[in-house]
């Protein structure tokens, strides 16, 4: 395997290897009569599960299983059952490689959501509602992985965690095929537009949505503002690492890729697939068994632009002006290329004073790039790791967020934050190469019980968890992530997120070497 496919195998396994571990079905807990737990939607009851300060509703569809002549199409409203729908568990991820969803999944009858309300009457006032687009490279993920009760709880809020389509099956494109490229974004505005529909049964306020992602469900949420389907189906952003201005030639953010390359990746895949010479090659892929379509799909999948759903490039909307002008949370955590850098290490690629130069020119294929990068971050002895960590994380994580930050703050209010916990509680067994840090993915403990186990934490780290569920809740109940109990935040600085030291900074942009890589963006952009 060469050095470059090493790099993007790793960039879109990470976050499903980093939440893979302790990713179970969630411990069973005592509950009350199941009467307590029931709702009912246009569709019909559903009957969910009473915990101690809690209700949860898993699996309840929001759109028709995209199977058959569905494969590939916009999604369709869910049939409405009789009787009452057990809600008492998660259904089945979307299809995707075994990783954080153990043995993979087939199943397409996947369009599936979960909401987790606090327990007891219907408040006076509806609570805000947060909507969780899940991480994994557009490849893999569940909603279900994300048990959400502390932030319900704690933040008098609804969560609501969403099942999208991925991997080929979310993002193949095809020309005459409506949707190409932006089945997975399609199935987000969907269970958006039942959240408008059907929260208000659960507790929540319609009109006081927060779409918030990770990753690539950070990306996806970037995608919406973009998109002007999504207009009216939420009212504010959080994004957590995913920054819009990211660049699709890097292979650890995820991206959008214009409509061509997408077409030329789905016509390698119905050629991998066995259907690049039929007659009606999309009869012919919808006749073939998802495995087949696993196994033949690309690692790494970017959604479209240049499409109805999507029409440019959420980056260039964003410098444009053209998007959603909604108050937006962002930011990504200090250590975000550290993972990679381990995995990279790991497979057989040492990163050393001698081998420097050779693995910067595999990251960037301009030579020129390359030389300019080993001498901005010059490896010494047994640092190369870090060094690497740090290439990764600035070029594709920091300074995009920062650029972000700078083009949407000209339209809308943002606060923008740095996870800076060193010692993060581990999300993968086994012992790393070099201490990760602040990684990609380890500010998720901090909001969710993965897989419905906590992480082990200092008392530290829980006051830090629960200060950062007031700020992600505040601000989806006001817009302002200040509240009374919190550490002031202001929108002028970057807040740093770490156990007993949660301040604002202003040195974020000098310590990942932003001006470094804006010029050398600038340049490359001039150049191409």
């Amino acid at each position: 395997m060469t050095m470059h496919r090493v790099l993007t195998t790793l960039g879109c396994a990470l976050t499903a290897a980093l939440v893979t571990a302790g990713f179970a079905a969630p411990p069973t807990q005592p509950a009350r009569p199941a009467e307590a737990a029931t709702v009912r939607t246009h569709d019909g009851l559903v009957r969910g599960t009473t915990h101690d300060g809690y209700r949860t509703f898993e699996g309840i569809p929001y759109a028709a299983p995209p199977v058959g002549r569905l494969r590939w199409a916009l999604p369709h409203r869910a049939a409405a059952w009789s009787g009452v729908r057990d809600a008492t568990r998660p259904a089945s991820a979307c299809p995707q490689p075994a990783g954080e969803v153990p043995g993979g999944s087939t199943d397409e009858d996947c369009l599936h959501l979960n909401v987790t309300t606090p327990d007891g009457a219907r408040p006076a006032h509806p609570r805000p509602v947060i909507v969780w687009l899940h991480g994994g490279g557009f490849t893999t993920g569940a909603g279900g992985s994300y048990d959400a009760h502390r932030m319900a709880t704690r933040g008098d809020v609804v969560v609501v965690t969403v099942n999208y389509r991925l991997g080929a099956l979310g993002f193949l494109a095809h020309s005459g095929l409506p949707g190409s490229g932006t089945f997975g974004l399609a199935d987000q505005q969907a269970a958006l537009r039942w959240v408008r529909t059907e929260i208000g049964a659960f507790g929540g306020d319609a009109h006081h949505v927060t779409l918030a992602g990770e990753s690539a469900g950070g990306y996806s949420v970037c995608a919406q503002l973009a998109s002007p389907g999504a207009a009216g189906l939420f009212d504010r952003a959080i994004i957590e690492s995913g920054p819009c201005t990211g660049r699709a030639d890097r292979p650890f953010a995820p991206s959008s890729v214009p409509l061509a390359t997408a077409r030329a990746t789905g016509a390698d895949l119905a050629a991998k697939a066995g259907c690049g010479s039929a007659h009606d090659v999309m009869s012919c892929l919808r006749r073939t068994p998802v495995s087949s379509l696993l196994k033949a799909q690309e690692t790494d999948q970017q959604p479209a632009y240049e499409t109805p759903l999507l029409p440019s490039d959420p980056a260039a909307a964003i410098t444009s002006g053209r998007f959603r002008h909604v108050p937006v949370l962002l930011g990504n955590n200090h250590d975000e290329g550290n993972g990679w850098a381990a995995g990279i290490i790991r497979a057989g690629n040492p990163v050393t004073p001698a081998t420097w130069p050779d693995v910067a020119a595999t990251f960037f294929s301009s030579p020129g790039q390359a030389k300019a990068i080993v001498r901005e971050y010059p490896v010494h002895g047994t640092d190369g790791g870090p060094v690497f960590g740090a290439v990764i994380g600035d070029a594709d994580f920091a300074c995009p967020t920062a650029r972000t930050d700078s083009l949407l703050a000209t339209q809308v209010p943002v606060w923008r934050y740095e996870f800076a916990d060193e010692h993060a509680p581990p999300l993968t067994p086994g012992t790393p190469p070099f201490p990760l840090g602040a990684s990609h993915a380890s500010e998720l403990p901090y909001l969710f019980d993965l897989g419905g186990r906590a992480r082990d934490m200092t008392a530290a780290q829980h006051r830090l968890a629960d200060t950062m569920i007031d700020y992600w809740t505040g601000f989806a109940r006001t817009a302002d992530p200040n509240g009374p109990s919190s550490p002031p935040w202001s929108r002028r600085t970057v807040q740093s997120l770490a156990p007993d030291h949660i301040v604002p900074t202003g040195t974020a942009q000098a310590r990942h070497h932003c001006a470094f890589w804006d010029a050398l963006t600038a340049r490359s952009s001039a150049s191409g």
